[in-house]
């Protein structure tokens, strides 16, 4: 019994001695329940809605009044033509829009029934028919305070779901997944490349040769490109052609923001494997710096404008949010290059930083 007791203190001893394991087994699960406490959110939050008001009477601004003042949208700005609420869903700068007809209020004191359209961004089906819903249940609250129960007049609600009217759950899960499959596998594979030489003991062999660092840190990544290229063929095809995802833009554009993806993924994957000793803590790192960030701030899982502001910020730096928005701009509303410019030079800007700093902390070791 003596002997079982000093193994335990010993392990005690142990486990608190090396501070990166007890960071691991106290501090990560703290981090997920807060994490997964705020993001973990099926309800709808600061929709962006425009409302497009042709009336301009008392009846109609009190019903953007009420739209405008709850708290589940984030009310955008008016709208003078249905025209301006298209453009605003291509540059996805709202997820819905409210088009109240001329006339309103003449119609209603005309025991004529009115009618309101409601436009729902359907990339993603849940959000939209929940915004949908939202501005339902307003109007028919207006309906029923301002003309009272037994009145003859009834509002007329129409919905119209844009890009997706058979509200699929596959455009919202398919560009998800596809980032979260680059992503794991670029990252996972490259991390572990430096690492692995240092243990089998050949980094020696390529910090005497004569090679460039760079050289050598395309070298490691150039059979991996080729892989996840060949992955990226694979989840296309099936994607399209057996879960039935629509392809409304460039074969070519999609490709190329996806091989960009990849190379972002690559380079983080050698900027970790230049950062960490053995393949175990890459692969660590990998898989929970990715996996979680990928599935949590992408948006295809979990709306980002539901979290808290401290978390939408932290969503900025996942490089598959923005790879996430630019393919459904491709694939479901057939956008170009011009709607999708900036997430793309994000994703330049993140390749960029993790290639300098990996080629950075590799000339530190040559010398």
């Amino acid at each position: 019994m003596k002997q079982f007791k000093a193994f335990v203190i010993k392990e005690f001893y142990h486990v608190l001695r090396d501070k990166r394991s007890l960071l691991l087994l106290i501090g990560l699960p703290i981090v997920q329940i807060f994490l997964f406490g705020f993001a973990l959110s099926n309800e709808v939050k600061n929709a962006t809605i425009m409302i497009v008001d042709q009336s301009k009477d008392a009846a109609s601004l009190s019903i953007s009044e009420k739209i405008r003042n709850n708290d589940n949208f984030h009310f955008v700005g008016f709208g003078y033509a249905y025209k301006d609420a298209h453009t605003a869903f291509m540059r996805g700068e709202i997820q819905a829009a409210v088009i109240i007809p001329p006339n309103f209020q003449k119609s209603i004191l005309r025991r004529e029934n009115p009618t309101i359209q409601i436009i729902g961004d359907a990339t993603d089906p849940n959000t939209a028919t929940a915004v949908i819903n939202y501005v339902t249940v307003i109007t028919m609250n207006f309906q029923r305070q301002a003309l009272g129960m037994t009145s003859p007049v009834s509002i007329d609600v129409r919905n119209h779901m844009l890009y997706n009217p058979e509200l699929k759950g596959v455009t919202n899960f398919v560009p998800g997944l596809m980032a979260l499959v680059l992503m794991l596998i670029g990252v996972l594979m490259t991390s572990v490349s430096i690492v692995k030489e240092k243990e089998m003991g050949t980094m020696e062999i390529l910090l005497v040769s004569p090679f460039h660092p760079l050289a050598a840190i395309i070298a490691k990544a150039v059979p991996y490109l080729l892989v996840s290229i060949f992955n990226l063929c694979m989840i296309l095809l099936i994607s399209i052609h057996v879960l039935g995802m629509p392809m409304e833009g460039s074969y070519f554009l999609l490709f190329s923001m996806s091989v960009l993806l990849i190379i972002t993924a690559l380079s983080m994957g050698l900027f970790i494997s230049n950062q960490t000793s053995s393949q175990q803590v890459a692969m660590l790192i990998s898989l929970m710096g990715m996996l979680l960030p990928t599935m949590l701030f992408t948006g295809f899982m979990f709306p980002i404008e539901n979290m808290p502001i401290p978390l939408q910020i932290i969503s900025n730096f996942a490089a598959s949010k923005w790879y996430y928005i630019i393919v459904k701009n491709i694939m479901i509303k057939g956008l170009g290059v011009a709607y999708f410019w900036k997430e793309a030079l994000v994703l330049v800007g993140m390749t960029i930083f993790f290639i300098v700093m990996s080629l950075r902390r590799f000339k530190m070791r040559l010398a």
